[in-house]
């Protein structure tokens, strides 16, 4: 995800330093080349072996050191890096970071920087919330960087509250979200839906399908990255909320549409990803469920709202409608008619007898089908199945 992409991160005097190890190894993991700025007091902490270790590069602690490659270390530091992240970011370093001081290798490096910056603060409640931090704060936003919200809770020194580093998987959320894609989404309004739906039949038990939400949590993660403002309207599922995504909750497939057809008009892109229910008990069966012989239930069913069927009726000129078919025969003919019978742009179909596509699974085998074109994808991660989507949508919106 990040191959190609330097990452200086500046690791200052905090207890939450040792995170920061865990953050380094994400990076790598991802095919970062990750370089650390350690200020003297975040040595008492952590020491600089292990990011050497983790980074293969020397970690820079020291301004004047000697021991590096005859050039200007600081600048050349600065000039490589795509993102600087600073974590934890003290009380101290951000208010020299605000007023342009620059007294120590990692501050003098930011100084010298072009890169995006981003800040995450952590340190006692008090002096988290003590007006001269939170003016400092501002002043960083003004002169362009990020500065993360600490999160709240249990802190190292006694207290609970305000100024609790995010964990490191938060961080490397930041950073993917800022340098992993080019932002040719920016300021288009993305709609996904994803998840399966749920008809109850009574206060127990319900009707569903095996849909996971993957390929429909995928695609909303992609157009974040790619920098679009996207809404995800989910059903419940056990995966956990993209970051930096408005993530809209619902149960029944009537919730669905109800957010999705009260959203869809100032939409550029809908992505109809989500498997709803096609049933629902009709009242007659929440009132009273009948049985046939052999203590048999029987539940008289009604179809469910049709999303897509409303979207292609009430498609404004400058959206693009995407629907996903899932089949289990003649895929192709029985997604065609669905996209003329339901006016979409695209759909993308699978085959949930092909091993590896489907509910449930991390990888997919899509067919992308428009009215003129079929595409055909190998077998891939559902991550790669989304960026695959997003460029075909904004190849034939163009």
């Amino acid at each position: 995800m990040l191959k190609g992409k330097h990452v200086l991160l500046g690791v200052t005097g905090g207890i939450a330093s040792y995170k920061i190890a865990t953050l380094t190894s994400l990076l790598v993991k991802a095919d970062a080349d990750v370089h650390v700025i350690m200020t003297k007091n975040a040595t008492n902490f952590i020491n600089p072996i292990t990011f050497e270790t983790l980074t293969g590069h020397k970690c820079i602690t020291d301004t004047f050191d000697r021991n590096f490659e005859f050039k200007v270390e600081h600048v050349a530091l600065a000039q490589l890096a795509d993102i600087v992240m600073i974590a934890p970011a003290t009380a101290n370093v951000m208010a020299k970071l605000a007023h342009g001081l620059a007294d120590d290798m990692l501050t003098t490096t930011v100084l010298a920087s072009r890169a995006p910056k981003i800040i995450a603060p952590a340190m006692n409640t008090a002096m988290y919330e003590n007006p001269v931090t939170q003016d400092n704060i501002e002043l960083l936003k003004h002169y362009g960087m990020e500065v993360i919200t600490p999160a709240s809770g249990h802190l190292a020194c006694g207290d609970s509250g305000a100024g609790k580093m995010p964990e490191p998987e938060t961080l490397f959320q930041y950073i993917c979200k800022t340098i992993a894609h080019e932002k040719d989404m920016a300021g288009m309004k993305v709609l996904v839906t994803a998840g399966p739906t749920q008809e109850a039949i009574d206060p127990v038990r319900y009707i569903t399908n095996h849909s996971s939400g993957k390929m429909g949590y995928s695609i909303a993660k992609a157009c974040m990255l790619r920098g679009a403002d996207v809404t995800l309207v989910t059903g419940r599922t056990a995966l956990d909320a993209p970051l930096f995504v408005n993530t809209v909750p619902v149960i029944s497939a009537k919730d669905m549409y109800e957010e999705v057809t009260s959203r869809s008009h100032d939409m550029d892109i809908i992505i109809k990803a989500a498997a709803v229910a096609d049933y629902r008990p009709c009242n007659v069966a929440n009132e009273k469920i009948k049985k046939k012989e052999g203590d048999v239930m029987s539940i008289p069913l009604e179809r469910t709202d049709d999303i897509l069927k409303y979207l292609g009726e009430h498609k404004e000129p400058h959206q693009f409608l995407c629907g996903f078919s899932m089949e289990t025969q003649n895929m192709l003919e029985n997604s065609k008619k669905k996209l003329m019978k339901k006016n979409l742009d695209m759909i993308v179909a699978n085959n949930l007898k092909e091993q590896g596509a489907g509910f449930e699974t991390d990888t997919n085998i899509v067919t992308m089908i428009t009215q003129n074109e079929v595409f055909e994808l190998e077998l891939m991660s559902k991550e790669e199945v989304a960026f695959h989507l997003l460029d075909k949508i904004l190849e034939l919106r163009k």
